[in-house]
């Protein structure tokens, strides 16, 4: 069968649809839900977790756990995006010998390229879809953000691989959101701008469309602004007004760093509804609780939001590739 897999981080997640009956057909992984935490972990008894499982034990094993390979894959090791995303990594990454790729080492001592990485969470999905569809899925359509360079692409694609699967093609997410909202079947010619703001990534792109062809006129975007960095910043607030009143830096302490992040996250999601949200963890750093407030004006003064407004760039990038 024939599978769209859609590779994406947001909140490091990853969904899987299949086109039937002239649509997609997003998919819901064993626990009920249509989106899969793109998270691997590998246990002191020796099992290896991929997706919900791997998330849910972040906290106790925070050395152990892998996720984000996206803004890995197809990147050296001298990248300075690299350089810095693994400062806050509580996994290692380390260079490999012929300096080409990087290594995601676990704890337990093993390593992976973020490629290896990859195909597990796509190996995941494509379970996922073999247990719906009750037969084995040979083929798939990867999604990539429109800034993905050829390297990227390709070590995408050498996930698939990996993963068992023929990549019969890379396609953009602005593309593939196009698609699933169904402008491609719009008469005409039409100038249509994707805004995509996601869970690691920020994408704007002007696409022209017409007879069913897509092309990207522009795209503009930041590796580093979505949901993701949105937590660390807000982290990064509460770290320093916990050593504020403190004096003690818990940034060395991972599970206690995890265990802070995975609050903030939650703080964020309830800012949705509320103006403010409150953080409370017991026994957070060397037996001591953490009890503070994130309000909504605090979170949009942190934040990177008016950033992600800026899409002007595209536009006029826009009018100059078009005139």
């Amino acid at each position: 069968s024939f599978c769209i897999l859609f590779l994406n981080t947001i909140l490091f997640c990853s969904s899987v649809g299949v086109f039937k009956n002239g649509r997609v057909e997003i998919i819901a992984n064993d626990q009920g839900n249509r989106i899969t935490p793109s998270y691997v972990a590998f246990t002191t008894e020796g099992e290896r977790l991929i997706g919900d499982a791997a998330k849910n034990q972040l906290t106790s094993n925070p050395e152990n756990t892998v996720f984000d390979a996206k803004r890995l894959i197809g990147r050296t090791w001298g990248d300075s995006s690299v350089q810095q995303d693994i400062k806050y990594f509580p996994f290692k990454v380390n260079a490999s010998a012929r300096g080409r790729k990087l290594i995601v080492g676990s704890g337990q001592m093993k390593t992976f390229t973020p490629e290896e990485i990859s195909a597990m969470v796509l190996t995941k999905m494509k379970e996922t879809a073999e247990a719906y569809l009750e037969e084995k899925v040979t083929h798939a359509v990867v999604t990539v953000p429109a800034y993905f360079n050829d390297a990227q692409r390709q070590a995408t694609k050498d996930a698939g691989t990996i993963a068992g699967l023929i990549v019969m093609r890379i396609i953009n997410e602005p593309t593939a959101a196009a698609i699933a909202y169904g402008l491609d079947k719009s008469d005409g010619v039409k100038n249509i701008l994707v805004f995509d703001l996601g869970g690691g990534t920020f994408d704007v792109s002007l696409l022209t469309i017409g007879n069913g062809v897509f092309e990207v006129v522009a795209t503009n975007g930041d590796t580093h602004l979505g949901g993701e960095d949105f937590d660390q910043r807000v982290m990064e607030h509460f770290i320093k007004l916990y050593k504020k009143k403190t004096g003690k830096d818990v940034r060395k302490d991972n599970r206690a760093v995890q265990k802070l992040l995975r609050e903030v996250e939650k703080a964020k999601r309830a800012l949705s509804a509320q103006h403010q949200a409150h953080i409370e963890i017991e026994s957070f750093f060397k037996g001591e609780d953490f009890s503070e407030t994130l309000t909504r004006a605090k979170f949009e003064e942190l934040n990177m939001v008016r950033e992600a407004l800026l899409y002007q760039q595209i536009l006029n990038k826009a009018r100059t590739t078009m005139y």
